[in-house]
């Protein structure tokens, strides 16, 4: 037993443990699910534009505000191919690179704390203020970004002083959500005297005379910026606005400081102590929740066992750990406030609490040790292993998201093989992580994966979103022009296809005689009088829609499949085939998850004659909600009579319906 603890604690002190435990909690952490995972949020038009569009239009998308960090993407768009998996790989593989220069940093400014910096190190590698580690293709570059700001600190404390700026003029120029981190580097290199015998006038001359070549870094980055940078979130202005109405606007600006200082250092480290339950997660994703936290906390504790502690330092440490993570809190949060844009735990502002990222593990890390030694290390351990454990749960969301993104196109092109260039597709906001905006990529990555040019063929829209913005109005005639950056979109309100998703219900075309009335789709959602500009002749029965690579294969034919292609031979005028299908999907181990689902198929089969299911299935939408689906029933039943044929067995159909529901005339 005694040669395993020797043996343990060996491993534990070997020079490469700490690089090799980070990568094992990156991977518990963000990993477990890595090659099921797809593209989120600005992943797909960028990727888009990069894959599709190609490097030119990368660089007309950046231009206006960030032309550097498109040469970023540009070389790893050209390394790199559109694999989800590989992004994955790569983010992780960036935010575990940043940590390790991150704790190597820390070991030189703690040289008697080793310990201290592999717990800093480890706060900020699962910081529970960021949970969008999984939008890979866009946060990889952050954290390459970020990596070169690190990297610079790395190579100044080793007296690289030329690559040192070179890499610090990349963090500057390429963009702006580390720009205030780079005002860190005259405290660092002060910490880097405390053992010195120095006057403070000697200190202060001292950190002047190594911080001058860095500040001539970042004058040059201010003004370089000042010529290229255009970011819309800049068009407030403070000063303007204090002008204006100076109480309003400074009571306005010190409720966001609060407000934003307690999301990133005090809200942030909550979210850690959300735990699965399996009634809600499964059993499945519990388990694996408490395999990562026990997974993490047993490698940072495999690390205490090196034995490295220095106690004798701790007081002073707590003045450096709060103080500097005070500071770098309020240097965070500034591009923020000044700019009044928005610094929340939600999913996408939480971005924005990357730049406060390291001043949170500071304070926290400094607060915690004001209790007794081990019970700060053992208090550390368990908030990382919880922040671990959290990030795993997000991951599982992700997953799920993604499913639900595969399972809404695959519908959409069995309903919609082809759609004519210039169509709006309007749609209710139902995927967490990803905007309208988001999935005007795929769209048109589906419907016209040749494009090449400025002008593209598709744009999706929430109207709950868009309307009076981008979206004038629901009403037709009206002309739509919307701007990618690299491309644009121009079509009119009259050529509108409206969807419909709530899975696992199935995605459905909105009908303009049926859903304006359909109570069944939330009212806030907009889509009821989306569904009046619903034209379902944007469609082109014959095309060949082609499905990018990223959301194969093809899922297995549920339900939803059948629903679909019913759906498409009824806008045919095949009630043969709706028929087939309809008895086909009847036999299936599935089911409809919305009652109108149900629509199609007794259509079908009113117009094949066979009148009987189409009451069966009338009689099973109407109990699921009489209020909702009956009038619903009255209005289908209403144009089945119209487009069918007379006959006995037509007439008590009909007349059946009629004491059924009672229909008015």
């Amino acid at each position: 037993m005694k040669n395993l603890q020797k043996r343990i604690a060996s491993l534990a002190a070997h020079p490469f443990a700490v690089p090799l435990i980070l990568l094992a909690v990156t991977f518990l952490a963000y990993g477990l699910s890595f090659w099921r995972l797809g593209f989120y949020w600005d992943d797909q038009p960028i990727s888009w534009i990069r894959y599709q569009l190609g490097s030119e239009a990368t660089a007309r998308y950046f231009s206006d505000s960030r032309p550097v960090w498109a040469l970023l993407y540009q070389i790893t768009g050209f390394l790199l191919p559109q694999n989800p998996a590989v992004w994955q790989w790569f983010g992780m593989f960036w935010r575990w690179a940043g940590v390790y220069v991150f704790w190597q940093v820390m070991t030189e400014l703690f040289p008697r704390r080793r310990d201290l910096a592999f717990l800093l190190a480890l706060l900020v590698l699962l910081y529970p203020g960021f949970n969008q580690q999984w939008v890979s293709y866009v946060y990889s570059h952050f954290f390459i970004v970020l990596f070169f700001l690190l990297f610079s600190w790395r190579l100044m404390l080793r007296g690289k002083t030329l690559l040192a700026m070179i890499f610090s003029a990349l963090n500057l120029i390429m963009f702006e959500y580390f720009f205030m981190l780079e005002f860190m580097r005259p405290f660092i290199l002060w910490m880097t005297l405390r053992e010195e015998k120095l006057t403070l006038r000697q200190r202060f001359l001292t950190v002047f005379k190594a911080w001058i070549p860095y500040l001539g870094v970042i004058v040059f980055a201010i003004f370089y910026r000042s010529l290229v940078y255009s970011h819309p979130g800049f068009g407030y202005s403070l000063t303007e606005e204090v002008a204006r109405a100076p109480i309003e606007t400074l009571t306005q600006l010190v409720l966001h400081v609060l407000s934003s200082l307690w999301a990133a250092a005090g809200g942030a480290w909550i979210q850690a102590f959300q735990f699965p339950h399996p009634a809600v997660n499964g059993w499945r994703t519990s388990g694996l929740y408490l395999f990562v936290v026990l997974a993490v906390g047993g490698l940072v504790l495999l690390k205490r066992q090196s034995g490295d502690s220095a106690d004798a330092a701790r007081k002073q440490d707590v003045f450096w750990l709060i103080g500097l993570g005070a500071v770098m809190l309020l240097m965070g949060g500034v591009p923020y406030w000044v700019t009044n844009l928005p610094v929340t735990l939600g999913f996408p502002a939480n971005r924005a609490l990357l730049s406060f990222m390291f001043g949170a593990c500071f304070l926290l890390l400094g607060l915690l040790h004001l209790l007794p030694a081990r019970v700060t290390y053992f208090a550390v351990v368990l908030l990382v292993a919880l922040s671990a454990g959290r990030q795993f749960l997000w991951s599982v969301d992700y997953l799920r998201d993604w499913q639900s993104q595969k399972n809404l196109f695959w519908q959409m092109t069995w309903r919609a093989p082809g759609i004519q260039p210039g169509t709006i597709v309007l749609m209710n906001e139902e995927l967490t992580f990803n905007a309208d905006n988001s999935l005007s990529a795929p769209l048109n990555w589906i419907y016209a994966p040749e494009t090449r040019t400025r002008q593209v063929g598709y744009v999706l829209l929430y109207p709950t979103n868009r309307l009076g913005a981008s979206l004038p109005a629901l009403e037709p005639g009206l002309p739509i022009r919307y701007d990618f950056l690299a491309a644009s979109f121009d079509g009119n309100t009259s050529d509108v296809l409206a969807f419909y998703y709530d899975p696992p219900a199935c995605l459905r075309l909105l009908e303009p005689d049926l859903d304006p009335s359909n109570r069944l789709i939330p009212a806030e959602s907009l889509m009821r009088e989306a569904s009046a500009l619903s034209n379902a002749d944007r469609i082109l029965l014959e095309g060949q829609a082609i499905m990018p690579a990223v959301y194969g294969p093809e899922p297995a034919h549920g339900w939803c499949y059948y629903f679909q292609k019913a759906d498409l031979a009824r806008q045919r005028g095949d009630w043969e085939q709706v028929a087939r299908l309809g008895n086909a999907a009847f036999q299936l181990d599935d089911y409809p998850n919305d009652p109108i689902e149900r629509f199609v198929f007794i259509e079908g089969y009113a117009h094949v004659g066979d009148w009987e299911k189409a009451l069966e299935y009338s009689k099973v939408s109407y109990r699921v909600s009489k209020d909702y689906v009956g009038p619903l029933l009255c209005r289908l039943w209403k144009r089945i009579g119209a487009e069918t044929a007379s006959s006995p067995e037509r007439s008590e159909a009909l007349a059946e319906i009629q004491s059924m529901l009672a229909c008015s005339p």
